[in-house]
C-alpha cells in the first residue's frame, strides 16, 4: 500500500496477538463511547512525555518544554498541544510516532471495505472514538487516531514490544472519517435521516401510512360538522366558550411561571483545566458564508481550552459559498468541517444528526451562524452537569443583538427576554418539560444519541427534542448565561421564520398526541397540562386572536343588555377578559424580562401588542396551510443583515483593564514558534 512508513524489524510477517476467530466480539476492539477508549497509561513513564520523543529534534526544547507543561495542565498528550497550537499537522505528527514506533502509517486510500470486519454502524462508532479494527491477511490490525493520551501511552507500550507493535497502525482523524465516510456514506445517511424514525417511529414526524390516525380525525370531523348542522348557535357558542378558557389557561400559565421564584444562580469553584471533558460544538450552515468568520471568531474566544474543543462546521453538499468562506478561514484543529449527506428533507436537525456520529465530547452544544455566546457558557453549563447527574439538557438564554434595528427587532427583544429570562427558568424551577430555543441548548452527548437525537422531518426541532426528553425521565433546566442572536428585522424574513415555528409546533403537538394516554403516563398530570398549553396553546391562541378580538368588539358593539342578549353579552365579556388578561399578561411578562435586563427603555414597543399578535396569527394560518400542503419546507432565515449590535455598544462602553500576567502562566507556544522555528515547519 503505497505511502506508508516501514521499520526493518516489522517487514516480516508474524502471528499476531488479534487473529480474528469466529468468537470475536467487535466491541473489544471498537468501544461504544469515546470515554471507553482512553488507553490505560499504567504502564507509560510518569515523569516525561514519551510521545514527543518523535519530534524532538524537530522544536526548540523550550517550545517541547512549555508543551510538556500545558499538557500536565490539562491531563492530555503533549502532542494535542502542538497540534491545536498549529505548530504541526496531526498528520504530520502521527507518521513521525509510527516511524519511531516502528509501526506503519496508514493513508486509508486504498483500503477496501472489507477489509472492516463489521457492520457500518460499528464503522461510524469506530470514527468517533479514533479506533479503526481492519482485518490484513487474516490479521486484525488496530488503526489508531491518537487523541487524549493515546499517543503517550501508545508511544510507551510499542517502543517495548515488538509483537504488540505489529498489531497496530497510525492515521489521521482527518483520514479516518474520509475512509468513513467513503465506506459507511449509507448508512450514515439513512442514520441522519431516518435514525429517530427508525429507533421510535412513533414519536418521528416522518410520513407515515393513512391509518387509524385520519380515520379518528375525519370521525372527529364529521361530529363537528353535524353539531354546526344541527344547533348552529349553540355549537358555535360553546366552541368559543371553550377556545376562550384554553386562552386563559394559556395566560395564567405564563403568568404563573413567570411569578415563580428562581433559584439563586449556584456559585461554583473554577474547575482546574485537567477535569474539564472535551467538549463538542456544532454548527449547521446553509448560505452563511456573511457569518462564517464572526462565529469562528467568536468559538475561538470561548473560555475552554481549544485542545479540549470539538468543534463541527456542518455544510450542505450544494452550498459551494460557505464551503468557500469557510476554506478562505485556513482553519486548523478543533475546527472541522462535515458536508451533510443529501438525503432525506434539507433541514437544520438533519445537518445536525450528520455530525452527531463523529463528536467526540462528552458534552455537546448546538450555536447558530450568528450567535455569540458568552465566554464562559461551556464552563457554567459544564458546572451544571457535574452537580446534577440526572440533568440532560442545559438552555442558555437567548437575547437580541440587534434591537435597535427595528421595532420588530425590538419585540424580538422582548419577546425573548420574557421568554429565556423569566417563563423558562420558571418552568424549570416547576420541574416541568421546557420547550427549547433552537441555539445554546447543552447535552449530554450518549442521551442525545441514546434518544435518536434530532427530528429531521419536524422543523421546529428544539422543541420536540426538549418534550422528547421529558417523556423519557430526562431533565433540563436554564442558566444565567447569555448568548446574543440576530432578528429579522424586516417583515418578510420574520412571517417565514415565525411560518417554520408555528408549523414546527403543529406537528410537535401532533405527533406527542398520538396517543394521549402514553403521553399523560410519560409525563404526569402536570406536564401534560404544561405540553398542551405551551405547545399546543401557543398555536391556537395565535389561531383564535383575530376571532376573539372581532367577536369581542362586533358583540359589544351591537348586542344590548336585554332578553337573550345576555348571553351574548357574558359572551362578549368572556371574549373581553381573554383579551384584556392577554395583553396584561403579555406586556408583565416581556416587561419584566426586559428589567433584568437592563432595556426597560425598549419597553414602549409593548403597546404594539396587539398588532404584533395580528401578526403572529398571519404567521400561524400560513403555517397550517403549509402544513396541509408543503409540511417539511424548511424556510430559511437570513443572517448578517444586522445594521446595530447591543453587544458590541456593550463592549464600547465597558472600560477594559489589562490583567499582570501571572508568574506561573505558561508561555505562548505559538509566540514561542515565531520567536524560535523556521517558517517552514
Amino acid at each position: 500500500m503505497e505511502d506508508r512508513n516501514t521499520d526493518a524489524a516489522t517487514g516480516g510477517r508474524a502471528p499476531s496477538k488479534l487473529r480474528v476467530s469466529a468468537e470475536f466480539n467487535a466491541s473489544s476492539i471498537v468501544p461504544r463511547s469515546p470515554e471507553e477508549c482512553e488507553l490505560d497509561l499504567s504502564d507509560s513513564p510518569a515523569s516525561v512525555c514519551p510521545e514527543l520523543s518523535c519530534i524532538q529534534t524537530r522544536f526548540p526544547n523550550s517550545t517541547l518544554a512549555a508543551a510538556e507543561l500545558r499538557a500536565s495542565q490539562l491531563g492530555i498528550g503533549a502532542d494535542r498541544v502542538l497540534v491545536a497550537s498549529g505548530l504541526i499537522t496531526e498528520e504530520d505528527y502521527a507518521r513521525s510516532l509510527a516511524a519511531s514506533c516502528g509501526v506503519m502509517f496508514e493513508p486509508l486510500m486504498n483500503v477496501p471495505r472489507a477489509a472492516f470486519p463489521f457492520a457500518d454502524k460499528r464503522l461510524i462508532e469506530a470514527a468517533a472514538v479514533g479506533m479503526l479494527p481492519l482485518l490484513v491477511d487474516g490479521d486484525l490490525v488496530v488503526v489508531v487516531a491518537p487523541r487524549g493520551t493515546a499517543a503517550r501511552s501508545l508511544a510507551g507500550l510499542l517502543s517495548s514490544d515488538n509483537d504488540l507493535a505489529r498489531c497496530f497502525r497510525f492515521t489521521s482523524s482527518q483520514r479516518l472519517q474520509q475512509f468513513v465516510v467513503k465506506h459507511g456514506t449509507r448508512w450514515l445517511a439513512h442514520r441522519a435521516a431516518d435514525g429517530l424514525r427508525t429507533l421510535r417511529p412513533d414519536l418521528s414526524a416522518a410520513p407515515r401510512p393513512r391509518g387509524s390516525a385520519w380515520l379518528k380525525f375525519a370521525l372527529l370531523a364529521a361530529c363537528a360538522l353535524a353539531a354546526a348542522a344541527l344547533a348552529p348557535a349553540q355549537a358555535y357558542s360553546t366552541l368559543e366558550v371553550l377556545l376562550a378558557v384554553v386562552f386563559i389557561a394559556w395566560i395564567v400559565l405564563r403568568l404563573f411561571g413567570s411569578l415563580v421564584k428562581h433559584p439563586e444562580p449556584q456559585r461554583f469553584p473554577r474547575l482546574n483545566e485537567d477535569r474539564l471533558p472535551v467538549y463538542t460544538i456544532i454548527a449547521a450552515l446553509y448560505r452563511e458564508a456573511a457569518s462564517v468568520e464572526q462565529l469562528v471568531a467568536c468559538l475561538r474566544q470561548l473560555d475552554y481550552p481549544p485542545e479540549k474543543l470539538d468543534i463541527k462546521l456542518v455544510v450542505e453538499p450544494d452550498d459551494a459559498e460557505t464551503r468557500q468562506a469557510i476554506e478562505r478561514l485556513r482553519l486548523g484543529p478543533p475546527f472541522e468541517v462535515i458536508v451533510a449527506p443529501d438525503a432525506g428533507p434539507r433541514t437544520k436537525p438533519k445537518a445536525l444528526n450528520a455530525a452527531l456520529p463523529f463528536a467526540q465530547g462528552a458534552f455537546t452544544v448546538i450555536y447558530d451562524a450568528e450567535d455569540r455566546p458568552e465566554r464562559d457558557q461551556l464552563r457554567r453549563a459544564l458546572n451544571m452537569f457535574l452537580a446534577d447527574a440526572d440533568l440532560a439538557c442545559v438552555q442558555a438564554r437567548l437575547t437580541i443583538d440587534n434591537t435597535a434595528d427595528s421595532w420588530l427587532a425590538r419585540f424580538f427583544t422582548a419577546e425573548y427576554a420574557g421568554q429565556f429570562d423569566v417563563f423558562l427558568p420558571g418552568l424549570a424551577a416547576l420541574g416541568m418539560p421546557l420547550p427549547l430555543g433552537g441555539s445554546s441548548n447543552h447535552f449530554r452527548t450518549a442521551v442525545l444519541r441514546k434518544l435518536g437525537a434530532w427530528d429531521p422531518y419536524n422543523v421546529t426541532e428544539d422543541a420536540d427534542l426538549g418534550m422528547r426528553l421529558s417523556r423519557f425521565s430526562y431533565r433540563s433546566t436554564v442558566i444565567a448565561s447569555t448568548t446574543y442572536e440576530e432578528a429579522p428585522a424586516r417583515f418578510m424574513p420574520w412571517l417565514r421564520q415565525r411560518t417554520r415555528w408555528f408549523k414546527g409546533w403543529m406537528k410537535t403537538w401532533l405527533v406527542h398526541m398520538r396517543s394521549p394516554r402514553r403521553l399523560l403516563a410519560d409525563l404526569g398530570l402536570g406536564g401534560f397540562m404544561t405540553f398542551q398549553l405551551v405547545v399546543g396553546g401557543n398555536v391556537l391562541a395565535a389561531l383564535v386572536y383575530p376571532v376573539f378580538l372581532t367577536s369581542a368588539i362586533w358583540e359589544f358593539a351591537t348586542q344590548s343588555p336585554s332578553g337573550e342578549g345576555w348571553a351574548n353579552v357574558l359572551l362578549a365579556g368572556l371574549h373581553g377578559t381573554a383579551l384584556v388578561m392577554g395583553f396584561a399578561v403579555a406586556t408583565f411578562v416581556a416587561w419584566l424580562g426586559l428589567a433584568r435586563r437592563g432595556l426597560t427603555g425598549t419597553a414602549w414597543v409593548l403597546v404594539l401588542i396587539p398588532l404584533h399578535w395580528m401578526l403572529l396569527s398571519l404567521a400561524a394560518w400560513r403555517a397550517f396551510y403549509q402544513l396541509l400542503r408543503d409540511p417539511y419546507r424548511w424556510e430559511k432565515t437570513e443572517h448578517g443583515l444586522a445594521r446595530t449590535s447591543r453587544l458590541a455598544r456593550e463592549k464600547r462602553q465597558t472600560p477594559v483593564f489589562p490583567k499582570r500576567p501571572r508568574r506561573d502562566q505558561p508561555r505562548d507556544i505559538a509566540a514561542d514558534r515565531q520567536r524560535t522555528l523556521p517558517a517552514t515547519v
